[in-house]
């Protein structure tokens, strides 16, 4: 027999008993209901208050077999710490060999139940119930969250189990491995944080500064958050990442034996006591594994972490780090300060307008690229806006110019051998380093390029396992992640690669630098028409599922959707451009020119001639 369905025909969570007084939810499927208090019934992924703890119930008493698989299923969703009343539908044997943090699989509905028996099982004492459903995503055993496709179907196998007492109960003897679950249920019960470690090869953006790097992993909401992420911090960076970043905590680093919880005291202090790995660093290292870990908490108390005390084994303290420190010493996200939105104007040129939010008319940049000598179909800015590329209107050349009154502009330092204007260069973009990435879309020489300082001769960045042409690329703050829309089959996607630079300095130009292992992080689209990094690991993209209209959403890099509203709806949009600093405006080009989005409000434009908007980077 299946589980109870909903109207939309999608199986219902888990029943819960709601104590008003305290907010606490059981699940009660398989369980006696309290013959006494505020009791009113709800359905648990529908619960708005997010803070309200879900917990399970054990099965009850010659339960059969069907409330036993559902029963379980149920407690896989709730917010007991270590699944303990889940493993009471379990025999002793299977609950040892259960691993519930090896793996999550996140199903789009369900997972349904089939029964699969045959016979009589009072007579056979023996059961299976197969569990079916469609593959929506996996998390790892680090934490990590992966897009993932087609069927899942595994089996749950339950026997007469006798207690203690001498009597047979159902018990499940085998399972599959992990945690299975509904989309809507996961959403629920965990949350997208990120972990904060320092690139390998690049430094900040004043060249003195650590660059710090996003790494978003998804934790259980309401099972100490805090304390689970100071744990996958210090158990260092997920697979994908670790090639390209570091962490500042000594191999082995841990909390000290004993620390069960972290809790920030009422100054927004946090202090964590670490293992004798890490007895013996440095001033400059502590400072900097205190940063790690104020990056990491910084949105997970309803107040954030103001300062973060790490403790050696014997309970003296190594280092302390305040907020404002902190954020001086790493490069966190854009530079904060001045910013301009820059767009392509009516006469071709780079244009920009001062400050986010301002009504000031737009203006034509300092320096060549705005006096018009040059017509422009698209620009990038570097991310201290002293320079800017440029790409000619039919799209062959590549122009790099000073944003200072009275500079002048050379020769093309690129030239693509494209005759189409459908072809030749993408958009530029400017790393952290001052170095600009481009791609050449010519038909017979298509490739990935850098050029080191925005000049000189360009390296061909090598991108193994990369199909199709590239049409837009657009590189992290942080320097080691790169968005590429690719177009293949008729038919673009947006991926994201992880850039390795095998010779930094450059000196071996042959392969020097390389972006690899690249993953789709918008599969949910069937075309993806523009895109722009909107955070430290978020994207904003526009484009549409199959058969359906153009919308414009928020993706992270994980391939996940963020919690959230997405930006409001807005007809007929060519380019988008976002900035790290997630306070700043959007800024699109649509059918009714350059439009700006601000927070809380709706799309306004600025003026109805123009194209190509960008931010720094």
């Amino acid at each position: 027999m299946g589980a109870d369905r909903d109207r939309g025909g999608r199986r219902r969570p888990a029943r819960a008993m709601v104590y008003a007084a305290c907010g606490t939810v059981l699940l009660a499927g398989c369980a006696s209901m309290p013959d006494a208090g505020d009791l009113r019934d709800v359905e648990a992924s529908q619960r708005p208050d997010a803070q309200v703890r879900v917990f399970a119930m054990p099965p009850r008493e010659n339960a059969q077999p069907e409330e036993i698989v559902q029963g379980f299923l149920e407690a896989l969703t709730s917010d007991d710490p270590g699944f303990e009343t889940a493993r009471k539908y379990l025999t002793e044997k299977a609950s040892k060999q259960w691993r519930p943090n090896e793996s999550t699989t996140v199903l789009a509905d369900g997972p349904n139940t089939v029964a699969e028996h045959s016979g009589s099982k009072e007579a056979t004492g023996d059961y299976a119930y197969g569990l079916i459903g469609t593959k929506v995503a996996t998390v790892d055993s680090q934490f990590a969250y992966e897009p993932a496709e087609g069927a899942y179907d595994e089996t749950v196998h339950l026997t007469k189990h006798e207690g203690a007492d001498g009597s047979k109960e159902w018990r499940i003897d085998a399972l599959p491995a992990g945690l299975v679950m509904g989309m809507s249920d996961f959403q629920r019960n965990y949350e997208s944080v990120n972990k904060y470690y320092f690139a390998s090869n690049t430094r900040g953006g004043s060249g003195d500064q650590l660059g710090a790097v996003a790494d978003p992993v998804y934790v259980r909401e309401q099972v100490d958050p805090v304390t689970q992420m100071v744990r996958s911090l210090l158990k260092g960076p997920t697979r994908w990442l670790k090639p390209v970043v570091r962490s500042s905590f000594p191999t082995g680093t841990a909390l000290k034996k004993g620390v069960k919880s972290l809790t920030p005291d009422d100054q927004n202090r946090l202090t964590v006591p670490l293992n004798g790995k890490a007895d013996r660093v440095g001033q400059s290292v502590c400072t900097e594994m205190a940063a790690q870990i104020l990056f990491t908490l910084q949105d997970l108390t309803p107040t954030g972490i103001d300062e973060v005390e790490l403790q050696r084994s014997d309970g003296t303290q190594s280092c302390a780090l305040r907020k404002n420190r902190a954020e001086t010493y790493v490069a966190h996200g854009p530079a904060k300060g001045a910013q301009y939105e820059y767009f392509i104007d009516g006469e071709k040129r780079l244009v920009r307008i001062a400050g986010a939010g301002s009504e000031q008319e737009p203006e034509p940049v300092p320096g060549a690229l705005g006096d018009g000598e040059r017509e422009l179909r698209a620009a990038a800015v570097s991310r201290d806006e002293d320079t800017a590329a440029g790409v000619s209107l039919d799209g062959r050349s590549l122009y790099v110019g000073s944003l200072a009154s009275g500079a002048s502009l050379g020769e093309a330092v690129l030239e693509s051998g494209a005759t189409s204007q459908d072809d030749g260069l993408t958009t530029p973009s400017w790393d952290v380093s001052g170095d600009l990435w481009v791609a050449d879309r010519d038909p017979e020489d298509s490739r990935l390029l850098l050029l080191p300082k925005g000049a000189g001769d360009p390296l061909e960045v090598s991108t193994p396992g990369l199909e199709g042409r590239i049409e837009a690329v657009r590189v992290a703050a942080d320097g080691v992640r790169i968005a590429l829309m690719v177009r293949e089959d008729g038919r673009t996607t947006l991926l994201m690669g992880r850039i390795e630079r095998t010779d930094p300095a450059g000196e071996n130009r042959s392969n020097a630098v390389a972006v690899r292992e690249l993953r789709s992080v918008a599969p949910q689209l069937e075309e993806v028409t523009a895109m722009s990094w909107a955070g430290d690991s978020r994207l904003v993209v526009v484009g549409r599922e199959a058969r359906g209209v153009q919308q414009i959403q928020y993706v992270q890099v994980d391939g996940s959707t963020p919690v959230g509203p997405a930006p409001s709806a807005l007809t007929g949009v060519q380019e988008i451009a976002a900035s790290e600093d997630e306070r700043l405006p959007l800024v699109a080009h649509s059918e009714d020119g350059i439009v700006r989005l601000s927070s809380g409000s709706q799309w306004q434009t600025v003026v109805e001639t123009g194209m190509a908007p960008v931010y720094p980077g």
